[in-house]
């Protein structure tokens, strides 16, 4: 790798309602040569029922999944997201949480919780802290986001703000009408509204729209998988990010 190149891997996998089904595929994940593997929202453990507590299914930072995660990093030499159910003080109700485990240790707690399209998330889950979560990982700085925090620009762009040269949004984003175009427009969106490279993970369909992909600072679409399970390879070129900021000035060109 050159300084001015980070490469990424796209998990596409879906998650199973079996913990330990899931821990035991990340040991499957072949090895290769990059510097952040990304893994779709709650990977731990599908949200399953809607209508059934998410609490018995909640771990802790240091958990079998995070130990789990922890040991692939290690195991690629790299540094890996996934997302999980974080135990709470309400025992019924988990956070929603990004684990990154490798050359960076950090969590994210979700923000917007889904309720929305008919769902409830918040009957569920706990929504984290109002607080942006950058990540450093060899000089890139990647701002987290999950799922449902795509369709609020002002998150991206305080994550923009606070230094994020990447967007990284593990997701599990249920299918439906008009939800593929919502997931691509507004991945493409965030990655031309704050002139940064946009790295989007999905869960497979049926029940979600895959569509896992990478967006660049000009809004190229530099690679996308279809519904199924895929895994895809991108490198983000900080000589686009720079250009982009030279060609497309928005971000110092703001009045608000």
């Amino acid at each position: 790798m050159t300084s001015d190149q980070f490469r990424v891997r796209l998990v596409q996998w879906a998650s199973d309602l079996d913990p330990a089904a899931n821990r035991a595929r990340l040991q499957t994940l072949a090895t290769g040569d990059t510097d952040l593997v990304v893994l779709p929202e709650a990977f731990a453990r599908d949200f399953g029922d809607p209508s059934q507590p998410l609490g018995p299914y909640a771990e802790a930072l240091d958990g079998p999944f995070a130990q789990a995660v922890e040991a692939l990093a290690g195991r690629l030499d790299t540094t890996v997201v996934a997302g999980m159910f974080e135990t709470s003080d309400d025992p019924e109700r988990p956070f929603n949480t990004l684990l990154v485990r490798g050359a960076a240790e950090a969590s994210y707690r979700k923000i917007h919780l889904y309720d929305s399209f008919g769902f409830r998330e918040s009957d569920r889950l706990v929504a984290g802290d109002l607080v942006p979560r950058i990540v450093d990982v060899k000089g890139v700085k990647l701002g987290l986001m999950t799922c449902y925090d795509l369709r609020f620009p002002e998150l991206a762009r305080l994550l923009i703000d606070h230094g994020a040269e990447a967007l990284v949004i593990p997701a599990a984003w249920v299918a439906g009408d008009r939800k593929v175009d919502h997931w691509r427009t507004l991945v493409r969106a965030r990655a031309i509204e704050n002139t940064v490279h946009v790295i989007a993970v999905g869960q497979p369909g049926p029940r979600y729209c895959g569509h896992s992909m990478v967006v660049d600072p000009l809004g190229d679409v530099l690679v996308e998988a279809g519904p199924d399970d895929a895994v895809l390879d991108a490198v983000l070129d900080r000589l686009v990010l720079d250009e982009a900021r030279r060609t497309n000035p928005s971000l110092a060109n703001r009045r608000l």
